[in-house]
């Protein structure tokens, strides 16, 4: 999102929009009441077909949620149950349809590897969400690379101790414009892949997932309070593998346009 186009979307009363989708104001507070030190700039994901924008509150991930990526990665997919990491708002980084995107390949890895992800994107919050009402509390999709330092995630899980400096750092979560639930319907199956440089290297269906999106939101639902705003990266098939500069990803998945970047 360009410094014109957001100042243009502030002035005309986004930032109060943000705030009611959100749902988090504080009683006795108001935005024109608090005087910070500095800025802290929000995060927004352009919707298609709108002039609003989508404010991400949080940003979960669910692993292991294809049983081959799960085997991949040493894990028994018939045994373990869900598991849900989150990535800092500022990992985002909008990929515009129909473009090919910088990214940057981050410091500290000598082994980055790409991971293919359908996004939803909530609308209503809730606690303890029943499966069957979860997908009405999903406003949108979109398609998004969790991009990792695996051998920094490997050593600290090696070491038992947390893996965030693999997952969670600048710009670890590209992700490509909101398409609202009306324009796709729900995605439950359909194809999803990656090819780096033209070659397939991730080609699965979504309806191989062992959690489906519903079950995501519900078992969320009991651990976090969910909110508008919330997004859920809903896992990646198998196949995962590393990246260089000069590399292109580009990652499909059907009904939604692909997402393509360049390693810079």
């Amino acid at each position: 999102m360009t410094d014109i186009s957001k100042r243009s979307w502030l002035q005309s009363g986004g930032l109060m929009s943000a705030g009611a989708l959100l749902g988090c104001a504080t009683p006795g507070i108001t935005q024109s009441s608090v005087k910070t030190p500095f800025a802290v700039p929000a995060v927004y994901l352009p919707i298609v077909g709108s002039d609003e924008m989508y404010p991400v509150r949080r940003v979960y991930c669910i692993g292991r949620n294809y049983a081959a990526h799960a085997r991949e990665m040493g894990s028994d997919p018939t045994r373990e149950p869900p598991f849900f990491f989150q990535k800092p708002t500022d990992a985002i980084q909008n990929v515009a349809s129909g473009t090919v995107a910088d990214h940057a390949y981050p410091p500290l890895t000598k082994n980055y590897h790409y991971e293919a992800e359908l996004v939803a994107a909530l609308g209503k919050g809730g606690r303890n969400i029943p499966v069957d009402k979860a997908l009405e509390h999903v406003y949108g999709y979109t398609l998004g690379l969790d991009m990792t330092r695996r051998d920094l995630q490997r050593a600290m899980g090696d070491e038992k101790k947390p893996w965030e400096i693999g997952k969670s750092f600048d710009h670890s979560a590209p992700i490509g414009p909101l398409h609202k639930v009306a324009q796709t319907g729900h995605f439950t199956q359909g194809a999803i892949w990656l090819k780096v440089n033209g070659q397939t290297k991730q080609n699965a269906n979504l309806n191989q997932m062992i959690w489906s999106v519903a079950e995501q939101i519900a078992k969320l639902s009991e651990a976090f309070e969910l909110f508008p705003g919330d997004i859920i990266y809903s896992g990646t098939p198998e196949n995962v593998g590393p990246v260089v500069r000069g590399d292109v990803i580009e990652m499909h998945i059907d009904g939604l346009p692909n997402l393509s970047v360049k390693i810079v």
